[in-house]
């Protein structure tokens, strides 16, 4: 599949089905790699002149929103589709792969009635698309808040001693708690280890001996318990301050880890259903915003090509997919099968020297409508 296409419409001198099988016969001949599709565009409400001028001043700019939303959507898919380890699925409008709905491209007269004004059948693309865009603010946001509350709590269970949850490195058989006993939790960098033990029974009076041991070691601390007897815990934290150790202000709590293991399972849980439903959703919504997208290039490629050649609509409209090495010679077809009198004009700056923009702003200016779809 192709991830770049252009959109092109020729004038018609004669008759469209000739200057069909005419580019057909060009593209065989010279440029056999690049595929050609007809762009089918019915017969749509062309209105007055000022309304179609006035509108084409709106096409470019509505044409970057839609195809930013559909590219916003994507790039969401594929970071879902990362994080969730699963193979990347092909994107689809109603089951049709969206470079096929491009390249065989049906209008919708249900959605879109061609009777419709221009301007209304753009303004109703863009209200669509809108919404879906909030929609998927809501979605993201609420998925990324579920994240955010794991990522922290993550954080607090994987940094160092100084700084981390303390509750699952705890049981409690390692607390002693009386009317008069009280067990701290020191946490010790690792290389004062051994003044740790040679020195805790001495900060302070009432230590019982003996009653440190160590619970957990990471890179940079290791995690003693200590028992003594409560009246001298100030104390004790104090002397322990002065020597390099942190007493870890902890209190075990049945109750409290149950409800956070609970709480843990349930973000866990939350997270995964909320990015399983916007990855559904963002398949879903990605087609309906190509489909919109698609019907808006057909309505671009209608009004420019009315301002370009006039009245009555009469234009050829196409995709062609050609390689980059290509463009050169596929440029070349195009320009040769329009009106020579012309052609001049619309060379670009660096044929000619001029300072000329394509309608619809499109950075080179050729002899017909012409501007670039990118699927990604």
């Amino acid at each position: 599949m192709a991830s770049r296409y252009w959109v092109v419409s020729l004038p018609v001198q004669n008759s469209a089905s000739s200057l069909w099988n005419r580019l057909q016969e060009q593209i065989s001949k010279h440029s056999f790699d690049t595929p050609l599709y007809r762009f089918n565009i019915p017969n749509l409400r062309v209105g007055t002149l000022d309304s179609l001028l006035s509108l084409s001043d709106d096409l470019l700019k509505s044409n970057n929103f839609v195809e930013g939303v559909s590219h916003k959507i994507r790039r969401q898919i594929e970071e879902l589709e990362r994080v969730s380890g699963v193979e990347s699925s092909a994107l689809t409008v109603d089951g049709v792969p969206v470079d096929s709905y491009l390249t065989r491209f049906v209008w919708d007269e249900a959605k879109y009635p061609t009777m419709s004004p221009l301007k209304e059948v753009v303004d109703s693309i863009h209200g669509q698309v809108a919404k879906i865009e909030d929609d998927l603010k809501v979605r993201v946001a609420e998925y990324n808040n579920v994240r955010s509350q794991l990522n922290a709590i993550n954080r607090k269970q994987s940094g160092s001693l100084a700084v981390r949850d303390l509750s699952n490195l705890v049981k409690p058989e390692d607390i002693v708690t009386s009317e008069h006993l009280v067990t701290l939790l020191a946490v010790v960098p690792k290389y004062s280890q051994k003044d740790w033990l040679s020195s805790y029974e001495t900060l302070t009076n009432y230590v019982v001996p003996r009653s440190s041991k160590k619970l957990f070691e990471d890179n940079e601390y290791a995690l003693y318990t200590v028992t003594l007897f409560n009246r001298v815990a100030d104390n004790f934290r104090t002397s322990a301050r002065e020597k390099g150790f942190q007493i870890r202000d902890f209190e075990y709590s049945s109750e409290a880890q149950e409800s956070r293991k609970q709480e843990l399972e349930k973000l866990v849980q939350d997270q995964e259903n909320l990015r399983s439903s916007l990855l559904q959703w963002c398949y879903a919504s990605y087609g309906e915003v190509f489909s919109s997208w698609m019907h808006f290039c057909a309505v671009r490629v209608f009004a420019e090509s009315i301002l370009r050649y006039g009245l009555p609509p009469s234009f050829l409209a196409c995709v062609l997919a050609p390689t980059t090495k290509s463009e050169k010679k596929v440029r070349s077809i195009l320009e040769g099968l329009c009106d020579s009198g012309n052609s001049t004009f619309w060379k670009t700056d660096d044929e000619v020297g001029g300072a000329m923009a394509g309608l619809g702003g499109d950075a080179d200016a050729h002899p017909y409508v012409s501007f670039t779809i990118n699927l990604v």
